[in-house]
Parts: C-alpha cells; structure tokens; sequence
C-alpha cells in the first residue's frame, strides 16, 4: 500500500500506531510518502522517529510529481492509496480536481489507474458540528467544523473510487480486506 501524510496532527498519533501494527503482522508492504507539510507537524508532534521506526525509506515531497508515485499506482504496484490524515486543504483540492502536491496528484492518478483510495479526513461531519483534537502538548482543545470543510467531506463521500474512512481504526480492517482481494 502507499500511505500519504498530510500536514495535520489530527488523527496522525492514532494512525502512526495503526500503520505499525500491520507491518508488525508482516501481511503488508507500506511506502510512506509525506507532504510538505506533514514533514514540519510530524515532527512539530514528536512523531518523527517513531514514523522512521515504521519505514527505513521515507519519501518527501519536493513537487507535486517529484518523486515520481503517480506512475507506480497508474501501473499497479500498490494494492490501494491511503491518505491519513487529509487536510481540510487536502480535501477541497482533492474535490476540486487540484492535483498541485505529491498527495493531490497521487489521489488523481491512483483514480485514473482504478486502484481504491481511501481517505481519513479531519473536518468530519459530526453531530455537534464539532470536533476534539490533542495538540501537540497533549492539551485537548475542541474545534468548528466550517460549512465549506463539511460541503467539500460530504463531496468527497461522494466521490468515485475514493472511500471516506472516519477513525484510523477502519484502516486494519481495509488491510486485511486488500490484502486478500
């Protein structure tokens, strides 16, 4: 699979411990590919070396085909793409057809090539339009979903070849479902 971070610290502990618990179970191969952004909140959260305890190569954007991932999912040499976490940022490019960054482009080829995709937003729909997140001190403070953020969740909901997970959970379970497919 080929996993690619985002610049949200949203979700990302949780994922971290997901994504090193299947390799840990050796079914599944994992290249991690991290926007720029994801560089400076992955280690603004402490969590640089342990995501380099998960992968000995890690790859890291210089541009939005630099390095070259798009032809690897377009040939099939990942059985799917995840995006955990995806930026609110991440999301609107994503829903607007915006292919400028690793990740964005590597969303729009992985569909062109018909290999799934699936994607863990932060702004999420919830029912108190609220969200709560853990910053990087571990103080706990509680987030307002913006209409636009849930307009651009709801589109990519809708969106063909792409699944919309909520909880870095639900990644266990696509693992093992890819992996037998």
């Amino acid at each position: 699979m080929a996993w690619g971070i985002t610049g949200s610290g949203d979700h990302l502990p949780e994922t971290i411990q997901v994504i090193k618990r299947i390799i840990e179970r050796g079914n599944v191969k994992v290249t991690i590919f991290l926007s720029k952004s994801a560089v400076i909140v992955t280690k603004w959260y402490g969590l640089w070396k342990e995501l380099e305890s998960i992968s000995p190569k890690i790859i890291l954007e210089e541009g939005s085909n630099i390095p070259f991932i798009a032809g690897q999912l377009q040939i099939g040499k990942f059985k799917f793409l995840l995006v955990a976490p995806a930026t609110g940022n991440t999301v609107a490019k994503i829903v607007n057809g915006i292919a400028d960054s690793l990740v964005t482009n590597a969303v729009s080829q992985a569909q062109k090539g018909n290999v799934p995709v699936y994607i863990l937003p932060v702004d999420q729909e919830t029912e108190t339009g609220k969200v709560k997140t853990i910053l990087p001190t571990g103080e706990k403070i509680v987030l307002t979903m913006r209409e636009v953020d849930l307009t651009n969740f709801r589109k990519l909901k809708a969106m063909k070849g792409i699944t919309v997970i909520t909880r870095p959970q639900e990644i266990e379970e696509i693992t093992k479902r890819e992996a037998s497919s």
